[in-house]
């Protein structure tokens, strides 16, 4: 077994996404931060619209642990977290969002579970302040996820954690389009173990992750780990023809017993729609899938990078 180094160096991943209000706090904070160990940190700037890039830009130039990547176009916020485990340097690696929701000195804790054998740490939200809709939203979602996912993948534990070389080259090995990276973290397996934290509010700005997209990472995660949802359509399917059957029968029975069933449209068209409804569930279902492997067969890149600037650059041309 490898030996881990004594003072290892963190790469701390930050995708970011019309950040221009966060920015200077989260600098301020990064400049504070102090782990012990040299920390390398690299943006990935999800095609900001805003002043973003550019604070990002004249960091780099005075800092020389800083650097950035960015995209020609906003590609998501699991496709920029891919970016950076790809072009990140370290022994050990972090994810941290933009938006300071994650306490930075939690990192702290994360190195010395790593330091302690963990090969993944990762960080359980105790709190939540966003709405309560939010709340309820997020705390349904994974425990549904848990409950039919064909792997572990712990409750409310979001993309803020640290990993090892070893399990960041076993993400990278991967090659789907739909990322869903909290899964492909619990996919790879080795050590694990979680650290809880209270989540903060957003220092500044507005969030990027709107519902709709919110809903697509859900989605993404869920059939992405599971085949649930097409057995729940056999399931249907099932149930629906075992009640047509039933109906079948007790028509039969009425007419052997020369009961006259009432004429009438109603039955009709009920029955009508309600195997209607569940044929037209079960094809979008089928759907959701098979637009995926369509996206899996065309192979485009997860995103197309535009720019390079401090240790980024440096390593790029050299490359």
């Amino acid at each position: 077994m490898k030996q881990r180094p004594s003072e290892p160096e963190l790469g701390l991943i930050i995708p970011c996404h019309n950040e221009e209000d966060v920015v200077p706090e989260l600098l301020h904070a990064l400049e504070d931060l102090d782990l012990g160990i040299p920390v390398s940190v690299l943006f990935v700037d999800d095609g900001s619209t805003d002043g973003t890039l550019e604070a990002f830009k004249e960091a780099c130039l005075h800092n020389k642990r800083l650097a950035c990547l960015s995209f020609s176009r906003n590609f998501g916020h699991q496709s920029a977290v891919s970016a950076g485990l790809r072009h990140v340097r370290g022994d050990i690696v972090a994810v941290l969002d933009a938006d300071l929701q994650d306490p930075p000195e939690v990192l702290h804790e994360f190195v010395k579970a790593w330091r302690n054998g963990a090969d993944v740490v990762y960080g359980i939200r105790t709190n939540r302040k966003e709405s309560l809709f939010l709340r309820l939203a997020y705390r349904m979602f994974y425990r549904l996820l848990q409950r039919i996912a064909n792997i572990h993948i712990p409750l409310d534990a979001g993309d803020f954690a640290l990993m090892d070389r070893k399990v960041v080259s076993v993400i990278n090995a991967m090659p789907e389009h739909n990322r869903f990276i909290r899964g492909l973290r619990g996919w790879a397996g080795f050590k694990q173990t979680g650290i809880p934290y209270e989540r903060q509010a957003r220092r500044a700005g507005r969030p990027s992750y709107t519902l709709k997209r919110l809903m697509r990472l859900a989605f993404d995660g869920l059939m992405s780990f599971s085949a649930v949802p097409l057995r729940v359509s056999s399931w249907m399917g099932a149930a629906s023809a075992l009640l047509g059957f039933g109906y079948l029968a007790y028509a039969l029975t009425c007419w052997l017993r020369g009961i006259q069933l009432p004429p009438g449209w109603t039955s009709t068209i009920v029955v009508v729609l309600f195997l209607g409804g569940i044929q037209l569930m079960v094809l979008g279902i089928l759907g959701e899938y098979i637009g995926r492997i369509f996206d899996e067969v065309k192979n485009r890149p997860h995103y197309v990078p535009s720019a390079a600037y401090g240790w980024l650059k440096g390593e790029d041309e050299a490359a």
